[in-house]
């Protein structure tokens, strides 16, 4: 069961919602040192301590990430963060 799931409603098409997932995939794997896999509309990532993916739909999009030990302790930090840059990418206003 993921430590972190997040549903973020948007106003996207389906390819402009995984060309802005990509973007947000990329930004990920150099910031954070995660490698990144799409499989279909679903965005899978996965660092030491942290695996979780990023499913595409036609009107939302839903992140669910499951921490390892260490990163448990910093769940409503990393929680928050996620959750702001997904609204930022993904909101309404798109």
């Amino acid at each position: 069961m993921a430590d972190i799931s997040i549903t973020q409603q948007h106003a996207l098409s389906l390819q402009q919602a995984k060309d802005a997932a990509q973007q947000v995939a990329e930004r990920m794997a150099a910031e954070y040192d995660m490698s990144t896999q799409w499989e279909d509309n679903v965005l899978r990532f996965e660092r030491s301590g942290l695996e979780g993916s990023l499913t595409v739909q036609a009107q939302q999009v839903q992140v669910d990430i499951t921490l390892g030990g260490f990163f448990k302790n910093f769940a409503p930090m990393i929680e928050d963060k996620i959750g702001r840059n997904i609204a930022k990418t993904f909101g309404a206003a798109g």
